[in-house]
């Protein structure tokens, strides 16, 4: 159960999947935007965040939990149990299989935080729903600032920190467009790069491991994207 403390706690306190749904939102608008396959950079970013605490590892190409460990994060512990739970997968599978209800999760504990609020409505004036809305606007413009201040530097990435490193990659990757422009992707693809080597310094291991799920995640997005401009959509 989240106590008062942990609720008031500041945003450098929320998991990389909490931070990267924040970075999603719009401001101005005071919605998601430019950010169709959301559920997908929020599931790297939990894969991402479990691999960088020990948690997650690379066995054969096929991600590999410590059985029995958990976070206390609901977010990142749902990703640990379903990885325990289901049938062996490589990134690109944990990638799409069942995101959304890591988006969900991350979307539930944002409100009940007070990041978000919440308002329930009727779709046709029938079906129960619920709006959410951005309760801490502040927090989330000085994400995207941070966000852009590791993307373009003067900061050397040497000195970047693990977890804001691996954001700013599946922001990136994510094509979240709110924050990282794709002219911004393109310009700073060889700084990306070295980003995604920097988010696996925590261990020998990760920066392989950490480049194998960049590509994971930019797999998924390229199909999700062919299959919406061929009348489909994206799955999770």
């Amino acid at each position: 159960m989240t106590t008062k403390k942990e609720a008031l706690m500041p945003y450098g306190s929320l998991s990389l999947p909490a931070r990267i749904f924040l970075l999603a939102w719009d401001p101005g608008r005071n919605r998601i935007a430019g950010a169709p396959d959301l559920h997908y950079a929020v599931r790297a970013c939990a894969l991402a965040e479990l691999a960088q605490r020990g948690l997650l590892s690379d066995v054969g190409g096929i991600v590999t939990p410590v059985l029995g460990t958990r976070t206390g994060d609901p977010a990142l512990d749902s990703v640990l149990e379903l990885v325990e739970e289901s049938r062996p997968r490589k990134w690109n599978g944990w990638i799409t299989h069942k995101s959304r209800h890591t988006l969900d999760k991350v979307r539930e504990q944002l409100a009940l935080e007070g990041y978000l609020r919440t308002e329930r409505t009727r779709i046709l004036g029938i079906f129960p729903s619920r709006r959410y809305e951005l309760e801490r606007a502040g927090y989330v413009e000085v994400l995207h600032a941070e966000a852009l201040a590791v993307l373009r530097g003067p900061v050397p990435v040497s000195e970047v920190p693990a977890g804001d490193a691996a954001l700013v990659v599946c922001a990136a990757t994510g094509k979240l467009r709110a924050v990282i422009s794709g002219k911004e992707r393109r310009r700073y693809k060889e700084r990306l790069d070295a980003l995604t080597d920097r988010s696996g310094a925590p261990a020998p291991e990760l920066p392989e491991l950490m480049r194998g799920l960049r590509k994971a995640l930019a797999s998924a997005v390229t199909y999700a994207e062919a299959a919406r401009s061929g009348g489909g959509g994206s799955g999770g």
